[in-house]
């Protein structure tokens, strides 16, 4: 049997997983701007704040659903 380091081979992490621990573990947000899960506000909030943060989007047309 081979074994791999940490990381390495074996079992992905679902998405949602890997942004859970990244919130818990080091304080780190990630959240789509079109998240269904957010209200209309709190969408309109994330745009905002990642436009102050990290300026304007060129392409509107993503899709993270």
């Amino acid at each position: 049997m081979r074994r791999y380091p940490k990381g390495y081979g074996g079992e992905r992490r679902d998405p949602e997983q890997v942004k859970r621990d990244g919130w818990r573990e080091q304080g780190v947000l990630v959240i789509a701007e079109d998240d269904q899960r957010l209200t209309w506000p709190e969408r309109e909030l994330v745009k905002q704040l990642g436009s102050k943060l990290y300026g304007k989007r060129s392409g509107k047309d993503v899709c993270h659903g």
